[in-house]
C-alpha cells in the first residue's frame, strides 16, 4: 500500500507540473525538468505507453491486461509462493503495489507516467517511477528469499 500511494502522490504531482515528453527524448530541456543532482539525476515527465525501457511501446491494454492478470495469479498461487515468510511479504508488497500504480496510470491516462531521469555520462537510463523501484526491489528481494537455504538445513521440499 505504501509503495502505491507514494507512487501516485509523486505521479499526481509530476502530471500537475510538467507536460509529457516523449519517451525516447535525447536531453533534458531546463524549463521541462527539474535538476536534482547536474549532469546526473533530474525529474520530468514521461509518457511510458510500454514496459520497461519501452518494450512494447503503444500496447497499454496489452499491458494492463498483463497487471490484471498476473495480480489473480499472484492471489490464486500465494499459498505456493511462500508468503508465509516476513520477508516473501514484504516482497510481493513491493511487486503488488508497483504493479497496481502503474495499472492505475494505464486505466486513468492511457499511459504510465515515469519521472526519474537518470544520466551516467552521455548514457541516459530509461526514465522510471517509483512503482517500477517498487517492482524491481520486490522481484530481487523474493529472488534472494527463495534462493535463501531454510534456516534449519533441511533442503525446501519439491512444489507440487
Amino acid at each position: 500500500m505504501t509503495v502505491f500511494v507514494l507512487d501516485q502522490v509523486t505521479k499526481h504531482w509530476i502530471n500537475a507540473r510538467f507536460p509529457t515528453m516523449n519517451p525516447f527524448h535525447n536531453h533534458v530541456a531546463p524549463e521541462l525538468s527539474i535538476t536534482v543532482i547536474a549532469d546526473f539525476f533530474y525529474l520530468i515527465h514521461v509518457g511510458n505507453t510500454g514496459a520497461a525501457w519501452s518494450m512494447f511501446s503503444g500496447q497499454s491494454v496489452l499491458l494492463a491486461t498483463l497487471a490484471v492478470v498476473t495480480l489473480v495469479a499472484i492471489f490464486f498461487w500465494r499459498h505456493s509462493l511462500g508468503l508465509r515468510e516476513r520477508l516473501s511479504q514484504v516482497a510481493f508488497g513491493l511487486l503488488c503495489g508497483g504493479i497496481v500504480g502503474n495499472l492505475v496510470d494505464r486505466l486513468l491516462h492511457g499511459h504510465v507516467i515515469d519521472f526519474i531521469d537518470l544520466h551516467f555520462g552521455s548514457y541516459i537510463y530509461p526514465t522510471f517511477n517509483v512503482a517500477d523501484s517498487g517492482i524491481c526491489i520486490g522481484v530481487i528481494l523474493y529472488l534472494m528469499q527463495s534462493l535463501k537455504a531454510p534456516a534449519d538445513g533441511k533442503p525446501k521440499p519439491e512444489a507440487s
